[in-house]
């Protein structure tokens, strides 16, 4: 899949160019970012996309040495599943949960 990385969100066009998959992760601090959304149309569900979404968007973190606090339900879930990547985090409550 070929992701779109901007500064504060990394997305997923179809062939028509309308967007069916994108994380939204807008700067809420200097060098912290909140993860407020996650969108994956109804043509992708089952297939992944919203976790390789999640994956993008900690490796963004990683490169940028930015850190996030998560609004978005599915993005708290994901990083629950993944302690490894918890140092990426500022909110104690979303790693221990």
């Amino acid at each position: 899949m070929d992701f779109i990385h901007y500064s504060n969100k990394i997305v997923l066009h179809g062939e028509n160019g309308a967007v069916i998959a994108e994380v939204i992760f807008p700067e809420v601090y200097k060098d912290t970012v909140d993860v407020k959304r996650t969108f994956v149309d109804d043509s992708l569900r089952g297939q992944g996309v919203a976790g390789k979404l999640m994956q993008e968007v900690a490796a963004d973190l990683e490169d940028t040495g930015r850190k996030a606090k998560l609004s978005c339900t599915y993005a708290i879930s994901w990083f629950k599943k993944h302690p490894e990547l918890h140092d990426l985090l500022v909110n104690k409550e979303q790693k221990e949960g």
